[in-house]
């Protein structure tokens, strides 16, 4: 009997999330940068660590690695080939698709230079479901900084993500939604989407809820780093008509200081 596949967030530091893929027997974790959160879920819940999904190298979601690597030896973990990582792990970028479990569906690497320049994201599909880990490229109504890429690096990768499918659910690594709806709604306060978005979110966190994943239909329509073309952005930001990579580098250059 086929034992259907559940997706559950792992809170770590203050606002990480640790996503764990399973099926009741088996587990695959993604950016696992805290050991001991996830040792205790999979020990709640009985379940055997098969393999690790690396999106980028930076110590919050690296940092349990190497425990985990050592609790459970014939663990498989894929990270960025574009960067370097001290543990056993099998390099993968774009257009790698490899299998990591067999109740799983088989999952396509997407290269998404920006936040740094080797970050990857996974994507999962199958009738009627779909899935992206995208680390910290695309965040529920936002987006990571630049620490290594360039602004027309992190455009084109966002592009890249809002052309998947509308219904791909997005699980991304922290919870900044709540204060990423507010700076948008700074740049477009008329977006009726965002205006309910942020009534939505807000019952979310408070009954400590996570407010992803999201869907790529909903940051289409709600994320201004996916609508750098809207007129009211631009308008608030006094670049009508200016190309997007200019609109996208001035709400990034806003939001970092938000």
């Amino acid at each position: 009997m086929q034992r259907q596949l559940q997706i559950i967030p792992i809170p770590a530091f203050k606002d990480n999330y640790i996503w764990l893929m399973h099926n009741g027997i088996d587990a695959v974790a993604v950016d696992p940068g805290d050991a001991e959160p996830l040792q205790r879920t999979l020990r709640a819940l009985n379940l055997n660590l098969v393999a690790i999904l690396i999106t980028h190298h930076h110590q919050d979601h690296i940092g349990g690695v190497e425990a985990l690597i050592k609790q459970f030896p014939q663990i498989n973990v894929f990270a960025p080939k574009l960067e370097h990582y001290d543990f056993k792990h099998t390099p993968v970028s774009e257009p790698d698709r490899f299998a990591c479990a067999d109740w799983l569906p088989e999952i396509d690497v997407l290269d998404l230079p920006g936040h740094t320049l080797g970050h990857v994201g996974f994507y999962m599909a199958q009738p009627g479901q779909k899935w992206l880990f995208c680390g910290d490229t695309l965040f529920g109504a936002g987006c990571g900084r630049l620490f290594e890429g360039t602004p027309l690096q992190m455009l084109t990768s966002l592009q890249k993500l809002a052309a998947l499918p509308e219904e791909t659910l997005v699980y991304c690594t922290h919870e900044y939604t709540l204060h990423n709806i507010n700076f948008a709604l700074s740049i477009e306060p008329n977006n009726h989407v965002l205006i309910q978005r942020r009534q939505d979110t807000q019952d979310l966190r408070n009954t400590e809820s996570p407010s992803l994943p999201s869907t790529i239909a909903l940051e289409l329509a709600s994320n201004p780093f996916l609508r750098c073309n809207s007129k009211q952005i631009q308008s608030t930001l006094h670049l009508e008509n200016q190309p997007l990579l200019e609109v996208f580098t001035k709400i990034r250059s806003l939001r970092n200081h938000y």
